[in-house]
C-alpha cells in the first residue's frame, strides 16, 4: 500500500451519484481501508521484540559481567551487575540498556556468584531501576578474600531490606521467567546429574582432556544456565572452572550442542577447556572481556578452532592478546584505546536465526536459522 486512499478508491467516491446513502457507504468504506492501512503500517512499525524476538544486551563493565535479556513475553532477566564503585558508572550502563529495550524495571537479576566483578554492583544498580527477584546459588563460601566478603556483606544488606524477592537454586531447576526456558546447569559448586534432552552423547574431547585440581574459590559455585529460546540454545556459566567443565561434559556431554556460548570466566584460562568448548560447539562465542582483563591467548586459541565456530565477539580489544590474538576490529566493541562503553547487542528469532549490532559500528551481522 502507498497510500491511506488510493486515487481510484477516491475518484470513485467523489463521482458517484447514487444518491446519500450511497455516498455515505462509500465513505464508511473509505473509512474502515484506511483503518486497516493504518493497522498494517502499525505492524510493520514494531519492533523486533513486539514481533516476538528475544533481545540480549552485553553490557560493557570493564572485564565484569552484565548480560540482559529481554523476551518477547516483556519479562527481563539480568546475569550479574558488574563492578561496584566507579561512580555508578555500571549501574549506568545497565539502565542505559534497560532503557534502550523500553524496560522500566528488571524483573530478575541471576547473581552467578559472589566475586566483585558479578555481585558488585547490585546495590548500585537496586537504586537506579527497580528490581523484582534476585536469584543466587546460596551461601557466600569464600572468606579468605577481603573483597568477595564485603560485597557479600552488601549484596545481604540489600536482601534484608525486604524490598525484593529471592530465590536460590540448584542444577535441574527451571526459572519463572516467561518467554524463554531457562535451565539451572550448574549451581554451588553442583551440576547436572543427567543429561539435558537431546544431550547425553560421549564427549571424544575427554579422552585426551587434562586433569584440572578442584578450584577453591567462588568460581566453581557460579550459577550456569542454558537459555532455550525455540531452536535457539544460549549457554552461561558465569565463571565456572574448568574442574566443573569436566564433571558437565565427561565422559558424556550433559549440555548438548549450542548456538551462542558467552565465554565463562572473561576468557581467562582458568575456565572453556576444551572439552566444554570443542563440546558444546557453538556457532558464536561472546567474551565480556576487558582490555586489561580476560582474553588469555591459549583460550583465544581453543574458542577460535572450536568446530562451526562461525565469529567470535569482544566487548574490549585485549592487551593480554596482542595482535595475534584479538579478533578483526570489526567483531570487536571497544578496540584499543580509551574506554566508551560500547555494547553489543544480539535480535534472535525461534526459527534459531539470530543476528549481533555493535553499537560502535553500528553494523549488523546475520546468521540464519540452521
Amino acid at each position: 500500500m502507498n497510500g491511506i486512499v488510493s486515487s481510484d478508491q477516491n475518484q470513485a467516491c467523489m463521482l458517484y451519484r447514487g444518491g446519500v446513502a450511497s455516498i455515505v457507504s462509500c465513505l464508511v468504506g473509505l473509512m474502515v481501508f484506511a483503518s486497516l492501512y493504518l493497522f498494517s503500517s502499525t505492524l510493520l512499525a514494531e519492533s523486533p521484540q513486539a514481533k516476538g524476538a528475544l533481545q540480549i544486551y552485553f553490557v560493557d563493565v570493564e572485564g565484569g559481567q552484565a548480560t540482559l535479556f529481554v523476551t518477547p513475553a516483556k519479562q527481563s532477566l539480568l546475569i550479574d551487575t558488574g563492578w561496584p564503585g566507579n561512580g555508578g558508572r555500571d549501574a549506568e550502563r545497565i539502565v542505559a540498556a534497560a532503557k534502550k529495550a523500553g524496560l522500566t524495571k528488571i524483573d530478575y537479576v541471576l547473581i552467578t556468584h559472589f566475586h566483585e566483578d558479578h555481585v558488585g554492583g547490585a546495590p548500585q544498580l537496586a537504586e537506579k531501576i527497580p528490581v523484582g527477584t534476585f536469584i543466587d546459588h546460596g551461601e557466600n563460601r569464600e572468606f579468605t578474600d577481603k573483597p568477595t566478603v564485603q560485597v557479600w556483606q552488601a549484596y545481604q544488606e540489600l536482601l534484608s531490606s525486604g524490598k525484593y524477592k529471592h530465590i536460590s537454586v540448584k542444577p535441574g531447576d527451571t526459572l519463572p521467567i516467561k518467554g524463554i526456558e531457562a535451565k539451572v546447569v550448574s549451581s554451588d559448586g553442583a551440576v547436572l546429574d543427567a543429561p539435558l534432552p537431546d544431550a547425553g552423547q560421549e564427549n571424544s574431547y575427554c579422552a585426551q582432556a587434562e586433569q584440572i585440581p578442584a578450584d577453591k574459590t567462588e568460581n566453581q559455585r557460579s550459577l550456569g544456565t542454558l537459555i532455550t529460546f525455540g531452536k535457539l540454545r544460549i549457554l552461561d556459566l558465569g565463571d565456572l572452572t574448568k574442574d566443573k567443565e569436566m564433571q558437565l561434559m565427561c565422559p558424556k556431554n550433559k549440555l548438548g550442542k549450542v548456538d551462542i556460548y558467552i565465554v565463562s570466566h572473561h576468557g581467562w584460562n582458568q575456565s572453556s577447556s576444551p572439552v566444554l568448548v570443542y563440546g558444546i560447539a557453538p556457532r558464536v562465542a561472546i567474551m565480556d572481556n576487558g582490555a586489561k582483563k580476560g582474553g588469555t591467548p591459549s583460550v583465544w586459541d581453543i574458542i577460535e578452532k572450536s568446530p562451526g565456530l562461525e565469529n567470535l565477539w569482544q566487548l574490549h580489544f585485549s592487551e593480554e592478546g596482542g595482535v595475534a590474538h584479538n579478533v578483526a576490529a570489526e567483531f570487536i566493541a571497544n578496540p584499543d584505546g580509551p574506554d566508551a562503553g560500547k555494547y553489543l547487542e544480539l535480535t534472535a528469532q525461534p526459527d534459531g536465526s539470530f543476528e549481533v549490532f555493535s553499537s560502535r559500528t553500528q553494523k549488523t551481522r546475520a546468521y540464519p536459522a540452521k
